[in-house]
């Protein structure tokens, strides 16, 4: 006799796999800092990675060695992520050389210090091409290769300023960032279905080779000693953070993954 309280438990086979061996992941500005150590720890992971930057072909040709060194296999791509064409070109070339695109990771910003009423419309346009819609246009051109296999993996990379608004004179990297999960959440509600999750990495203070003039007023220290673990955190934090959401994460869908040692807390 049947009991109309008992719930059928999932089969978990497939569900949380520990590998990403035949997965193919594209990340963008994966040259240096927080991307090239998700592209590595992907490749580690077994996925073959598209590493991907726009100016500096060294640093970007320095992470395929890496990910090879390592034995894994990489491909570089130029690409400057602002331009919806050079995206679906660049996605073209990836799914030409590899059959598909099973992980998307939007990793590319720039974060300019600048007060409000000095922001020019140019300013602003560029800034949420570069910071927002670059993340549109890869979901963009990667959705229906995802669909078509019933899988896939999309990745934001924000920043906790999107969340906080803790800096001023950020007003175009603010929004643009909050946008960004919002747009992880509009993605991983309609496509959930086609097995399809995204999902946001929001670092913290990630100890990275940045352009320190614009954070005025900040120093290594003032921002540690605010962190309760009293650390920077380290660019593996980010990574290994999207190696589960791409692997045993598959049950996190539509959410921001903060890590930022406590210094914020949501």
């Amino acid at each position: 006799m049947s009991n109309a309280n008992t719930r059928a438990i999932p089969d978990a086979t497939g569900l949380h796999p520990q590998r990403l061996d035949g997965k193919v992941a594209l990340v963008t500005g994966s040259g240096q800092n927080i991307g090239r150590a998700i592209a590595l720890r992907l490749a580690e992971a077994g996925a073959t990675v598209i590493v991907n930057g726009a100016r500096n072909r060294d640093k970007v040709d320095e992470t395929v060695r890496l990910v090879e060194k390592a034995g894994g296999r990489a491909h570089a791509i130029m690409c400057d992520v602002s331009d919806p064409d050079a995206v679906g070109g660049m996605v073209a070339e990836a799914v030409k050389a590899f059959g598909s695109i099973d992980i998307s990771v939007s990793n590319v910003g720039r974060r300019l210090h600048k007060p409000f009423d000095e922001i020019t419309i140019d300013d602003w346009d560029d800034s949420i091409r570069i910071n927002l819609s670059a993340s549109f246009y890869l979901a963009h051109h990667v959705v229906p290769l995802m669909k078509k296999q019933g899988w896939g993996r999309i990745i934001h990379v924000s920043g906790y300023d999107g969340f906080t608004g803790h800096l001023i004179n950020r007003a175009y990297n603010i929004a643009a960032k909050s946008g960004m999960h919002g747009l992880s959440k509009a993605i991983g509600k309609e496509l959930g279905l086609y097995g399809i999750t995204a999902n946001t990495l929001v670092p913290g203070a990630i100890d990275t080779d940045r352009d320190w003039s614009q954070y005025p007023n900040t120093t290594i220290d003032t921002v540690r000693e605010r962190i309760p673990v009293k650390r920077w955190g380290h660019i593996d934090d980010l990574a290994y953070g999207a190696v589960y959401l791409c692997t045993t994460g598959s049950f996190m869908n539509g959410q921001a993954l903060h890590l930022n040692g406590g210094e914020f807390m949501f």
